[in-house]
């Protein structure tokens, strides 16, 4: 499945200036470790904390939009200042953030420590994968909600970023090294482009942040078991009749 699409509102805000903030960041980076710096979490525990919706949202406005105050950050997700200063302590507990120079208090910028985070896609140890499952059940959850936002929005924005959009999806018969061969095909594509997160710099000026979302798994039962028909179509208790039934796949 590919999915790309602008994220905007409380996800994507590029209105703060950068240029007061480069002077304690290595190599002009948003992230203290530096452009490419990735956080790996195999503490069940840490897995568990991070799966917060308020949380990931700070880390990704941390990424995105450089040191941010728990005030800032407040304004920016709609929530209160006491609310963002307590889950950027508890990101700083776990190693995912820490505060910058200047400022004290709820005005002390805080900022992410790595760029991205890997978490392990499978685990020997039940507690580990149990920690891991919830964490990317969560984060599947804010995902989708990115691209609800975007569909919802879409009608509004400008027909070239309507047409530029990615919107699909591929039945692909492959053998485990063939996917996996497929996912480093795809990172040597997004990495020409990487940089630009973390280095406001080298973002065009008419660019966007977009989020392109993977998946790439095996289908499990059969193709479309448990879908449920929209809840608007006033069809829902209507079977559908072999005249009315599409192939999967290629949905655009």
């Amino acid at each position: 499945m590919r999915l790309a699409a602008g994220v905007d509102g409380q996800i994507g805000l590029q209105s703060i200036l950068w240029k007061d903030s480069f002077a304690y960041m290595p190599e002009k980076s948003i992230a203290a470790g530096g452009p490419r710096s990735i956080k790996r979490i195999t503490d069940p525990k840490a897995l568990r904390a991070l799966a917060h919706p308020i949380r990931m949202s700070l880390i990704g406005l941390l990424r995105t939009e450089g040191p941010l105050t728990a005030t800032r950050a407040a304004e920016l997700l709609g929530e209160s200042s006491a609310t963002c200063s307590f889950h950027l302590r508890q990101l700083g507990k776990y190693g995912m953030a820490e505060e910058a120079t200047g400022g004290q208090g709820r005005e002390r910028p805080w900022q992410a420590t790595t760029m991205s985070t890997d978490v392990p896609d499978f685990a020997d140890d039940p507690d580990l994968a149990a920690a891991s499952g919830l964490y990317r059940s969560v984060l599947a959850e804010r995902y989708f909600d990115w691209l609800k936002r975007w569909l919802d929005q879409q009608p509004a924005e400008p027909a070239e970023w309507q047409r530029a959009e990615l919107f699909g999806d591929k039945l692909l018969y492959l053998t485990v090294r063939e996917l996996s061969e497929l996912g480093q095909k795809l990172h040597d594509v997004f990495d020409e482009y990487v940089d630009r997160t973390a280095r406001p710099e080298l973002r065009p000026p008419d660019s966007r942040l977009i989020s392109v979302l993977q998946f790439a798994f095996p289908v499990i039962g059969p193709l479309g078991a448990g879908a449920k028909p929209p809840s608007n179509t006033g069809q829902a208790d209507e079977p559908a009749t072999s005249g009315q039934t599409r192939p999967a796949g290629d949905a655009r």
